[in-house]
Protein backbone atom coordinates (compact mmCIF):
# COMPACT_ATOMS: atom_id res chain seq x y z
CA UNK A 1 0.00 0.00 0.00
CA UNK A 2 3.19 2.02 0.66
CA UNK A 3 4.00 2.14 -3.31
CA UNK A 4 0.13 2.77 -3.80
CA UNK A 5 0.13 6.06 -1.99
CA UNK A 6 3.51 7.52 -3.41
CA UNK A 7 1.62 6.89 -6.54
CA UNK A 8 -1.01 9.28 -6.00
CA UNK A 9 1.87 11.72 -4.70
CA UNK A 10 1.82 12.75 -8.47
CA UNK A 11 -2.07 13.42 -8.79
CA UNK A 12 -2.40 15.76 -5.88
CA UNK A 13 -3.35 19.30 -6.68
CA UNK A 14 -0.16 21.81 -5.84
CA UNK A 15 -0.63 24.52 -3.19
CA UNK A 16 -0.79 27.30 -6.58
CA UNK A 17 -4.26 25.67 -7.61
CA UNK A 18 -5.66 27.35 -3.70
CA UNK A 19 -3.43 29.98 -4.02
CA UNK A 20 -6.42 32.12 -6.10
CA UNK A 21 -9.08 34.20 -5.40
CA UNK A 22 -11.81 32.26 -3.01
CA UNK A 23 -15.02 32.54 -5.16
CA UNK A 24 -12.93 31.39 -8.20
CA UNK A 25 -11.62 28.14 -6.00
CA UNK A 26 -14.68 27.50 -4.95
CA UNK A 27 -16.44 27.03 -8.39
CA UNK A 28 -13.08 25.13 -8.97
CA UNK A 29 -12.88 22.82 -6.72
CA UNK A 30 -16.79 21.16 -8.20
CA UNK A 31 -15.83 17.80 -9.23
CA UNK A 32 -12.85 17.34 -7.32
CA UNK A 33 -12.14 14.68 -5.42
CA UNK A 34 -10.74 14.99 -1.79
CA UNK A 35 -8.31 11.69 -0.64
CA UNK A 36 -7.82 10.64 2.93
CA UNK A 37 -5.93 7.65 3.57
CA UNK A 38 -7.08 5.75 7.14
CA UNK A 39 -6.06 2.40 7.88
CA UNK A 40 -4.62 1.77 4.20
CA UNK A 41 -7.67 2.31 2.33
CA UNK A 42 -8.04 5.63 0.43
CA UNK A 43 -11.78 7.14 1.53
CA UNK A 44 -12.87 9.55 -1.71
CA UNK A 45 -15.66 11.62 -2.39
CA UNK A 46 -16.42 14.12 -5.10
CA UNK A 47 -17.34 17.74 -3.85
CA UNK A 48 -20.30 19.06 -5.18
CA UNK A 49 -21.47 22.14 -3.06
CA UNK A 50 -18.98 24.87 -1.95
CA UNK A 51 -19.13 28.41 -0.22
CA UNK A 52 -17.01 31.03 -0.56
CA UNK A 53 -15.67 33.23 2.66
CA UNK A 54 -13.68 36.63 2.81
CA UNK A 55 -12.03 38.44 5.25
CA UNK A 56 -13.96 41.37 4.70
CA UNK A 57 -17.75 40.41 4.59
CA UNK A 58 -19.66 39.60 7.86
CA UNK A 59 -20.24 35.68 7.51
CA UNK A 60 -16.90 34.69 7.74
CA UNK A 61 -14.76 33.72 10.89
CA UNK A 62 -11.96 35.54 9.50
CA UNK A 63 -13.79 38.85 9.97
CA UNK A 64 -13.99 38.29 13.71
CA UNK A 65 -10.53 38.73 13.81
CA UNK A 66 -6.89 36.75 14.13
CA UNK A 67 -6.67 33.76 16.56
CA UNK A 68 -4.47 30.95 16.84
CA UNK A 69 -7.67 28.65 15.96
CA UNK A 70 -8.45 30.83 13.14
CA UNK A 71 -4.38 31.06 11.99
CA UNK A 72 -4.83 28.43 8.83
CA UNK A 73 -7.30 31.27 7.58
CA UNK A 74 -4.61 33.73 7.35
CA UNK A 75 -1.99 31.55 5.66
CA UNK A 76 -1.03 30.82 1.93
CA UNK A 77 -3.43 29.00 -0.12
CA UNK A 78 -3.81 25.20 0.47
CA UNK A 79 -3.75 25.22 4.12
CA UNK A 80 -6.53 22.77 5.58
CA UNK A 81 -8.71 24.91 8.19
CA UNK A 82 -11.20 22.82 10.91
CA UNK A 83 -13.61 23.89 12.89
CA UNK A 84 -16.71 22.38 14.89
CA UNK A 85 -19.93 23.01 13.13
CA UNK A 86 -22.75 21.70 15.40
CA UNK A 87 -20.96 19.22 17.31
CA UNK A 88 -19.16 17.97 13.66
CA UNK A 89 -15.81 18.30 12.05
CA UNK A 90 -16.11 20.88 9.20
CA UNK A 91 -13.62 20.61 6.22
CA UNK A 92 -12.29 23.95 4.54
CA UNK A 93 -9.28 25.86 2.66
CA UNK A 94 -7.35 28.40 2.56
CA UNK A 95 -7.59 30.84 -0.57
CA UNK A 96 -5.37 33.22 -2.23
CA UNK A 97 -5.23 36.45 0.07
CA UNK A 98 -5.39 36.49 4.13
CA UNK A 99 -8.47 35.97 6.10
CA UNK A 100 -10.29 33.93 2.65
CA UNK A 101 -11.10 30.43 2.26
CA UNK A 102 -13.70 27.90 0.79
CA UNK A 103 -15.79 25.78 2.87
CA UNK A 104 -16.83 22.04 1.63
CA UNK A 105 -20.08 22.10 2.04
CA UNK A 106 -21.20 18.16 1.22
CA UNK A 107 -19.63 15.74 -1.44
CA UNK A 108 -20.62 12.69 -2.89
CA UNK A 109 -18.71 9.31 -2.61
CA UNK A 110 -16.67 8.33 -5.64
CA UNK A 111 -15.44 4.86 -6.30
CA UNK A 112 -12.33 4.29 -9.04
CA UNK A 113 -9.41 1.96 -8.94
CA UNK A 114 -7.85 3.71 -6.39
CA UNK A 115 -10.81 3.88 -3.39
CA UNK A 116 -12.86 0.62 -4.23
CA UNK A 117 -15.63 -1.21 -2.97
CA UNK A 118 -14.03 -1.63 0.55
CA UNK A 119 -12.96 2.25 0.75
CA UNK A 120 -17.22 2.97 0.12
CA UNK A 121 -18.06 0.03 2.64
CA UNK A 122 -15.71 1.82 5.44
CA UNK A 123 -17.20 5.56 4.87
CA UNK A 124 -20.17 3.94 5.31
CA UNK A 125 -19.43 2.41 9.07
CA UNK A 126 -17.86 5.51 9.77
CA UNK A 127 -20.70 7.35 9.28
CA UNK A 128 -23.75 5.15 9.49
CA UNK A 129 -27.78 6.61 9.77
CA UNK A 130 -29.45 7.14 13.58
CA UNK A 131 -30.51 3.38 13.69
CA UNK A 132 -26.40 2.52 13.03
CA UNK A 133 -27.03 1.33 9.57
CA UNK A 134 -25.12 1.84 6.21
CA UNK A 135 -26.19 5.14 5.03
CA UNK A 136 -27.27 5.77 0.85
CA UNK A 137 -23.97 6.68 -0.79
CA UNK A 138 -26.24 9.85 -1.86
CA UNK A 139 -26.60 10.78 2.26
CA UNK A 140 -23.36 9.74 2.86
CA UNK A 141 -21.10 12.88 2.18
CA UNK A 142 -24.59 15.34 2.23
CA UNK A 143 -23.35 18.03 4.58
CA UNK A 144 -20.04 19.35 5.91
CA UNK A 145 -20.01 17.31 8.85
CA UNK A 146 -21.43 14.15 7.23
CA UNK A 147 -18.31 14.65 4.79
CA UNK A 148 -16.20 14.32 7.64
CA UNK A 149 -17.45 11.52 9.48
CA UNK A 150 -17.27 9.64 6.33
CA UNK A 151 -13.65 10.21 5.80
CA UNK A 152 -12.69 10.14 8.82
CA UNK A 153 -11.49 13.74 9.03
CA UNK A 154 -10.61 15.38 12.44
CA UNK A 155 -9.99 18.86 13.69
CA UNK A 156 -6.92 17.75 15.74
CA UNK A 157 -5.36 15.58 12.73
CA UNK A 158 -5.52 18.50 10.54
CA UNK A 159 -6.56 21.65 11.52
CA UNK A 160 -3.83 24.21 10.08
CA UNK A 161 -2.06 21.63 8.08
CA UNK A 162 -0.88 21.50 5.00
CA UNK A 163 -2.00 18.88 2.25
CA UNK A 164 0.26 15.31 2.58
CA UNK A 165 0.03 13.90 -1.21
CA UNK A 166 0.47 10.23 1.43
CA UNK A 167 -2.36 10.94 4.01
CA UNK A 168 -4.65 13.50 2.41
CA UNK A 169 -4.93 15.75 -0.93
CA UNK A 170 -7.19 17.04 -3.68
CA UNK A 171 -7.41 15.13 -7.13
CA UNK A 172 -8.49 16.89 -10.52
CA UNK A 173 -10.24 13.72 -12.26
CA UNK A 174 -11.70 15.26 -15.09
CA UNK A 175 -15.21 16.01 -14.00
CA UNK A 176 -15.50 19.34 -13.64
CA UNK A 177 -18.78 20.84 -14.42
CA UNK A 178 -19.00 23.65 -17.17
CA UNK A 179 -22.45 25.35 -15.93
CA UNK A 180 -23.16 25.92 -12.07
CA UNK A 181 -25.79 27.01 -9.24
CA UNK A 182 -24.90 29.48 -7.28
CA UNK A 183 -27.21 31.05 -4.46
CA UNK A 184 -26.81 32.10 -0.78
CA UNK A 185 -25.22 30.04 1.75
CA UNK A 186 -26.69 28.32 4.23
CA UNK A 187 -27.03 28.81 7.92
CA UNK A 188 -25.88 32.99 8.06
CA UNK A 189 -27.24 34.88 9.90
CA UNK A 190 -29.73 38.35 9.20
CA UNK A 191 -27.02 41.19 9.07
CA UNK A 192 -24.26 39.13 8.28
CA UNK A 193 -23.97 39.89 4.59
CA UNK A 194 -26.54 36.88 4.23
CA UNK A 195 -27.22 37.88 0.80
CA UNK A 196 -24.16 37.43 -0.97
CA UNK A 197 -24.32 34.72 -3.57
CA UNK A 198 -21.08 32.35 -2.61
CA UNK A 199 -22.19 28.88 -2.69
CA UNK A 200 -22.21 26.64 -5.58
CA UNK A 201 -23.24 23.76 -6.59
CA UNK A 202 -22.85 20.83 -9.13
CA UNK A 203 -26.32 20.81 -10.33
CA UNK A 204 -25.74 17.07 -11.66
CA UNK A 205 -25.43 16.26 -7.98
CA UNK A 206 -28.16 19.14 -6.55
CA UNK A 207 -30.20 16.52 -5.19
CA UNK A 208 -27.48 15.46 -2.55
CA UNK A 209 -26.19 18.84 -1.45
CA UNK A 210 -27.29 20.11 1.97
CA UNK A 211 -29.73 21.78 0.38
CA UNK A 212 -31.17 21.49 -3.14
CA UNK A 213 -31.64 24.50 -4.87
CA UNK A 214 -33.60 22.86 -7.48
CA UNK A 215 -36.04 21.86 -5.03
CA UNK A 216 -39.68 22.50 -5.53
CA UNK A 217 -41.05 25.83 -5.09
CA UNK A 218 -37.52 27.56 -5.93
CA UNK A 219 -37.39 30.02 -9.00
CA UNK A 220 -34.01 30.71 -11.26
CA UNK A 221 -33.88 34.38 -10.97
CA UNK A 222 -34.90 34.33 -7.51
CA UNK A 223 -33.52 31.64 -5.09
CA UNK A 224 -30.49 30.69 -7.59
CA UNK A 225 -28.72 31.51 -10.90
CA UNK A 226 -27.56 29.49 -13.56
CA UNK A 227 -23.72 30.36 -13.77
CA UNK A 228 -20.87 29.12 -15.83
CA UNK A 229 -17.09 27.79 -14.27
CA UNK A 230 -16.01 31.80 -14.55
CA UNK A 231 -19.09 32.67 -12.18
CA UNK A 232 -20.26 34.62 -15.23
CA UNK A 233 -24.62 34.21 -15.69
CA UNK A 234 -26.22 32.25 -18.28
CA UNK A 235 -29.00 34.10 -19.90
CA UNK A 236 -30.86 30.69 -19.52
CA UNK A 237 -31.34 27.49 -17.98
CA UNK A 238 -28.87 24.63 -19.71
Amino acid sequence: MADKASRRAGKALPDAFFDRDARQLARELLGKVVRHRVDGLWLSARIIETEAYYLEEKGSHASLGYTHKRRALFMDGGVVYMYYARGGDSLNFSAGGPGNAVLIKSAYPWVDAVSGPDALARMQALNPDAQGRPRPPGRLCAGQTLLCRALGLKVPDWDARRFDPEALYVEDVGESPQVLISATRLGIPAGRDEHLEYRYVDPAYAAWCTRNPLRRGQQAGRDYHWVDGSGAPLKRAP
